[in-house]
């Protein structure tokens, strides 16, 4: 009894090719005798691509799969709580996030960000109808949201529109972790004590400008930055 090496279907005695994908059969007796063999076919076949529209459809089924899915479970067996709003929250974020990726690649990325954050805050917005309070909700929560969106946005922008580099990005970013975080203790010392009082943000502050000093040093040496860039390979 023997089979075929490509696609292991049984072989019948005598038989020279396999009867499902043509693959010549070899004993391998033949091979000690040096003639010249070739057990896998020599035409290589080429999987289908496939679309990003496809791909989008896919992700889209899935997610309205699992919102429809947990609503139903929610609905008529475990219906003490509304706990399905926070799958469905987090599958409106993950489509929301997914579109310009694999649906829609023309969008702005500006817009993009944009419907981020208000799926974000809608996402709050569940959660807090489902606890059912909401205070933190608009002392907190939406404030931190909008803060998020609007330093993405702006840092964004300085990538897109300024001069762009390893050094200006990380100029930008470590300039945008330094702002986030004292806009995040403020809202958080303003819902909490309703007292303004910065403290561990002002260590991060300090580190950041440190290293924002450091690189437009670097950026403002001309000869300086070429040694920074041939050592760092960048």
């Amino acid at each position: 009894m023997s089979y075929c090496v490509n696609c292991g279907v049984e072989l019948s005695t005598g038989q020279e090719m396999c009867p499902l994908c043509n693959t010549p059969v070899i004993n391998p007796k033949d091979l000690s005798k040096g003639k010249e063999a070739f057990p896998f076919p020599k035409e290589k076949g080429q999987v289908e691509t496939v679309k990003r529209k496809d791909l989008g459809f896919l992700v889209s089924a899935v997610v309205l799969a699992t919102a429809i899915t947990c609503g139903l479970l929610n609905l008529l067996v475990f219906n003490k709580t509304a706990w399905s709003l926070a799958v469905i929250g987090v599958c409106v974020i993950l489509w929301v996030i997914l579109v310009p990726v694999v649906i829609y690649t023309k969008q702005s990325i500006y817009v993009s960000v944009f419907f981020d954050g208000v799926s974000v805050a809608v996402y709050l917005y569940m959660l807090a109808y489902m606890i059912r309070r909401d205070d933190w909700l608009w002392g907190l929560g939406l404030p931190i949201v909008l803060l998020l969106t609007v330093l993405t946005e702006v840092f964004i922008l300085c990538v897109r529109r300024l001069p762009k580099s390893f050094l200006t990005i990380a100029l930008y970013v470590f300039t945008a972790i330094g702002i986030g975080c004292v806009g995040l203790e403020i809202l958080i010392d303003l819902y909490v004590n309703g007292v303004i009082e910065i403290l561990w943000s002002a260590v991060v502050v300090t580190v950041c400008v440190i290293v924002d000093i450091t690189i437009i040093t670097m950026l403002s040496r001309r000869r300086l930055r070429n040694a920074v860039r041939r050592r760092l390979h960048f």
